[in-house]
């Protein structure tokens, strides 16, 4: 995915994640930093968000039902791959993939998991820790090898 696809993908969704939590469009369009003039138009679809307002939507929304199914999880770990291609960091703890994810590969005890929405690539230890996410499928296999 891209930048561009997740500001067309979660333009639309905006209104929903505001109703999903029984905010007003007033108090949406404060805590987004956007007019309410302006909140409106994006509601309508007629003007696209913003990169930053898609990115504080979900950083401030994060445990939206709405942003987690249509992009497949935690919408700020979509993100976080989107604009630094691939993340490698101490491990982070998941449910192990039981829901959006598919099994790609396996190596030493590590699950290379792809995402069926974003379609981005995660490496699992034994335990369900997160240990590197890519939209790179070659990138991911080689790093699982590596492990």
């Amino acid at each position: 995915m891209t930048q561009d696809e997740i500001v067309a993908l979660l333009t639309g969704k905006i209104k929903l994640v505001r109703t999903e939590l029984g905010y007003t469009q007033d108090k949406m369009a404060d805590i987004l930093g956007i007019s309410k003039k302006t909140l409106v138009q994006i509601e309508k679809e007629r003007i696209k968000a913003s990169w930053t307002v898609i990115v504080a939507l979900c950083a401030l929304f994060r445990n939206s039902e709405i942003l987690n199914n249509t992009l497949g999880g935690n919408p700020l770990d979509v993100l976080e791959v989107v604009v630094h291609q691939y993340v490698a960091r101490s491990k982070e703890k998941t449910w192990g993939g039981h829901v959006w994810w598919k099994e790609i590969d396996s190596h030493k005890g590590y699950r290379l998991q792809q995402n069926v929405i974003s379609q981005h690539y995660r490496i699992l230890d034994e335990n369900h820790y997160r240990i590197y996410s890519s939209f790179e499928e070659e990138e991911a296999k080689k790093r699982l090898k590596e492990i």
